[in-house]
């Protein structure tokens, strides 16, 4: 299958699309905390001053490489090719690479240095771009982009986000990537902002993940089990069931129906600042998997394994 955003490139589309992404960092409005920081201000790899990212006019990149970490769908046997970004836009307790997301660990790319990126992912044969953490440097990453696929490149792309992404930047990405896969992380605000510091979660997240929906839809693979387009939507089983799993599960199959793919993972363990929210200290209650995998499978939805 080609990449979603071929056609766009030969129309013209994608550099337009990428001028407006850009022009909105002056005035940041791209994420849902609508910062309205000036991200051009200072030298190109400054820190936004006041801007909840930090990310200035460039992207900041903590890693680049071939990735075997995520599901067999999205990494194959070659490996996705995983961009991981620097800073955040939430502030979750129990991060665990807190380093990166809230310490900025890394180095600063411009346009021309993450399509080279892009490409040396390629050249590794790498089934994807998988762009992680994502949500705050759509601009930059369709500049580069831009560069990339006039120099040859063709992979498909992974939006692969906290799911704190604001529907209508979410929408300058339509026709341009092929494969979201964000996280449901609440069922209610009032543990999102407990525990990631971010207001309206529940309202925001389920306005992006239903356009994610609209672009591309469920989760599609080919005979080699390697997905090509549609949502892979993940949540991450927390201590005392804080992400509330079953008002999470009830929600994506209200806004996008059954079928669709979801990923129950029951890798949580305490890191960051875990330790001074005794709940948080708390193991996953052990039955909460088996519990949430047949709650998901009664609501038509297609757990992974």
């Amino acid at each position: 299958m080609s990449a979603a955003y071929l056609s766009l490139y030969q129309s013209g589309e994608l550099a337009r699309r990428a001028e407006a992404a850009v022009s909105r960092l002056a005035a940041c409005d791209l994420c849902p905390h609508i910062c309205r920081v000036d991200r051009h201000a200072g030298s190109a790899g400054d820190i936004a001053a006041g801007a909840v990212c930090r990310t200035g006019r460039q992207a900041r990149v903590a890693s680049v490489g071939p990735g075997f970490q995520e599901e067999p769908a999205i990494v194959g046997t070659r490996g996705s090719g995983d961009i991981l970004f620097a800073w955040c836009n939430m502030r979750c307790a129990y991060c665990e690479n807190a380093d990166v997301s809230m310490q900025g660990a890394g180095e600063a790319m411009d346009a021309q240095a993450l399509a080279e990126a892009m490409l040396s992912l390629q050249a590794q044969g790498c089934h994807n771009i998988n762009l992680v953490g994502p949500s705050h440097v759509v601009p930059q990453i369709l500049e580069a982009l831009v560069i990339a696929t006039g120099r040859g490149l063709t992979l498909p792309l992974v939006f692969n986000s906290g799911g704190y992404d604001r529907a209508e930047t979410v929408g300058l990405l339509d026709g341009v990537v092929d494969i979201y896969t964000p996280d449901i992380k609440y069922g209610d605000d009032m543990a999102a902002r407990r525990y990631s510091k971010v207001r309206d979660y529940v309202a925001v997240n389920r306005e992006a993940l239903a356009e994610m929906v609209r672009q591309v839809g469920p989760l599609r693979c080919g005979a080699d089990g390697l997905a090509y387009r549609g949502v892979l939507i993940r949540h991450l089983l927390l201590p005392r069931d804080i992400g509330n799993v079953t008002r999470a599960l009830d929600a994506v199959r209200d806004l996008a129906g059954a079928g669709m793919t979801v990923s129950l993972l029951d890798t949580y363990h305490p890191a960051h600042q875990a330790d001074r929210m005794p709940d948080l200290r708390e193991p996953v209650p052990p039955e909460l998997a088996g519990t949430a995998r047949a709650y998901a499978e009664r609501l038509g939805l297609v757990p992974l394994a």
